[in-house]
């Protein structure tokens, strides 16, 4: 049996594609729910930075995308306000996967948590997002 969530994703997909940065630097959207999405990215070399790792901006944007995903794709109007994102672990598997839910939603504001894994499961980024409802 397809879920309610399972689909809209097409439909989501569609909207996100608007999100360029993001979608042109190959992110794209696995899963949706309540308040939630799980976003993920195949690495490649425009991805890395001059030692070879993965630039923390990919981390960054993937985050920052899987946040977009889950705080609007039910009602469009959140952006971010303020985005804490300690980098604490190295990435070693050929794919970041950023999964996100909502810690709190308030009239102006929520908090949502993003976790940055690798393929592998290695930890790469624990995010903590306040948005602001425009609309």
């Amino acid at each position: 049996m397809i879920s309610e969530y399972q689909e809209k994703l097409e439909e989501v997909r569609s909207v996100f594609s608007g999100d360029r940065f993001a979608t042109e630097n190959g992110m794209v959207i696995d899963e949706i729910g309540d308040h939630y999405a799980k976003c993920s990215v195949e690495l490649n070399d425009i991805h890395r930075n001059a030692m070879g790792g993965v630039m923390g901006g990919v981390s960054f944007t993937l985050a920052d995308f899987a946040f977009a995903v889950a705080s609007n794709w039910q009602h469009m109007g959140t952006v971010s306000l303020s985005c804490d994102i300690p980098h604490i672990g190295v990435a070693k598997g050929n794919k970041l996967i950023a999964e996100t839910a909502m810690v709190k939603n308030g009239r102006s504001a929520c908090c949502y948590h993003v976790s940055v894994t690798d393929d592998l499961g290695n930890i790469v980024a624990d995010v903590k997002v306040v948005g602001f409802h425009k609309a």
